[in-house]
């Protein structure tokens, strides 16, 4: 996310922030975790997945497979009718789990076809199988729910979910805004492939992640069909929905290229998005190949959300983005997207190499040099907001997406290319993005794979420009 030109950073394309629930003490959660029917010891999936930041985030006890996501919306009345279909495997003896769903009432579910019980807690809803689930076995859980979906309100002020619009609703879910439409294991580190079939009155448009698969109007309706194929995390999933221009194409290597666009903001989007084949051949140049076999960009109007998201193979944007945004979004397509973090402490990983490319896309086309970029940044009094806190270390989810994330991330980056040369520091990217493909990464291991790739002892670099507050000694 970045921020917007003119606003203060906020997140993963813009720099951001973290939902009111994301303050909720780690002693509430182990409170929810024991809350309710009493179980065997040690068989209750946990309610989290034991990020510390977010301590509600994800749960416990199994892995998600797959989502089958099958909604109807109505802009009109903002009425979401849902049923998830969620394949998983369970990690340890489950005699209960989790999943994260925020509001909406749900009417029903099952586990294997057979009925479960469930209740509310919070964001949790817990349920109870009819039978035990044994390690390693597979299961299905289908949930079927309704209601107003409502985005949650992040300490910044922003709104992170479903986030209603004039025409339809932006979708847009970092850190925690899945759960508001529909339930899911929303924590990073677990990653699924996805179905959508996405409904809407006649003349709307609905947009998800991946390719899409077909679409059919019947009886003023329309039925949009996505998949996902490769993994993806809960907040990267969208169901934007809006009155769009679409614009289809497969560029020269074979990808699926998917534009959406509001009317109001076709005639701005036009020339940036343009240059959507062209920055993405740059990028795959440097990073490696692109991870997804689609992409495109959802254009919404939508003052009230101030950020734009790369939500996976297709970003959506608030307004007709600039081309730094693009590239910045593009970027997360290797970097956040098919690399993911582990803990939301190491979202530097996501942003500062974002905003990094950037940099290296100004140099690399006439613009200012990398070094010009730090340099200016540098120059910052060492009581400003850049130097608050350490980039890996932002502290709580509060400051996740603040200023030293994004800028100060990207300078210690550029710190990492002087001291090893171009030549190592873009083999270093490029393994990076390539050996952690479709899984995750931590900044300790990011730091091991640019020791051995420099052949260098890289420990007081990092420490100074990752873990260190305030303003370093020196450039």
């Amino acid at each position: 996310m970045r921020p917007r030109p003119q606003q203060p950073a906020r997140r993963t394309t813009v720099l951001r922030r973290e939902a009111v629930v994301a303050a909720v003490p780690v002693a509430l959660a182990a409170l929810l975790t024991a809350a309710g029917p009493a179980t065997a010891a040690g068989t209750a999936g946990t309610a989290g997945a034991g990020d510390p930041y977010f301590p509600l985030s994800g749960n416990g006890g199994y892995d998600v497979r797959h989502y089958g996501l099958t909604l109807g919306y109505d802009p009109a009345t903002r009425h979401l009718d849902g049923t998830a279909v969620v394949t998983a495997r369970a990690t340890q003896r489950l005699t209960r789990f989790d999943l994260d769903l925020s509001g909406l009432k749900v009417t029903g579910v099952t586990v294997d076809r057979t009925r479960a019980s469930f209740r509310r807690t919070g964001q949790e809803l817990v349920v109870t199988p009819r039978k035990a689930l044994h390690a390693g076995q597979e299961f299905r859980v289908t949930v079927t729910y309704a209601g107003t979906p409502r985005p949650v309100t992040d300490p910044d002020g922003s709104p992170d979910g479903w986030i209603p619009t004039d025409d339809g609703a932006f979708v847009a879910g970092e850190p925690q805004g899945a759960m508001t439409w529909f339930p899911a294991n929303s924590h990073p580190t677990d990653k699924a492939s996805y179905d959508f079939t996405l409904t809407v009155p006649q003349g709307r448009t609905a947009v998800a992640n991946g390719v899409l698969l077909g679409q059919r109007t019947s009886h003023g309706r329309t039925t949009f069909r996505w998949r996902q194929s490769e993994p993806m995390a809960a907040y990267l999933a969208t169901a934007t929905v809006g009155t769009f221009k679409v614009e289809q194409y497969t560029t020269r290597d074979g990808l699926k290229v998917y534009n959406a666009v509001d009317p109001r903001e076709a005639a701005d989007a036009a020339p940036v998005l343009k240059k959507l084949p062209s920055v993405l051949a740059w990028e795959s140049k440097l990073f490696g190949p692109y991870p997804f076999r689609a992409a495109g960009a959802i254009v919404d109007r939508a003052p009230q959300v101030g950020y734009a998201l790369e939500t996976q193979t297709r970003p959506v944007y608030d307004a007709a983005p600039d081309l730094g945004t693009l590239v910045h979004e593009s970027a997360h397509q290797w970097f956040g997207d098919s690399v993911s973090l582990t803990k939301w402490k190491d979202i530097w990983l996501n942003e500062g190499f974002a905003t990094y490319a950037e940099w290296l896309y100004t140099e690399q086309h006439g613009g200012k040099s990398a070094q010009q970029t730090f340099d200016a940044l540098y120059a910052t009094p060492a009581d400003k907001d850049l130097w608050a806190f350490p980039p890996a270390d932002p502290g709580s989810g509060e400051h996740i997406f603040e200023t030293p994330v994004y800028a100060r991330g990207a300078m210690a980056l550029h710190a990492l290319r002087t001291a090893v040369g171009d030549r190592a520091f873009f083999r270093i990217l490029r393994c990076w993005a390539t050996g952690h493909r479709d899984g995750h990464g931590t900044t300790a291991q990011f730091v091991r794979l640019s020791e051995r790739e420099s052949g260098k002892d890289l420990s007081g670099l990092f420490h100074t420009w990752l873990h260190t507050s305030g303003k370093p000694a020196s450039s």
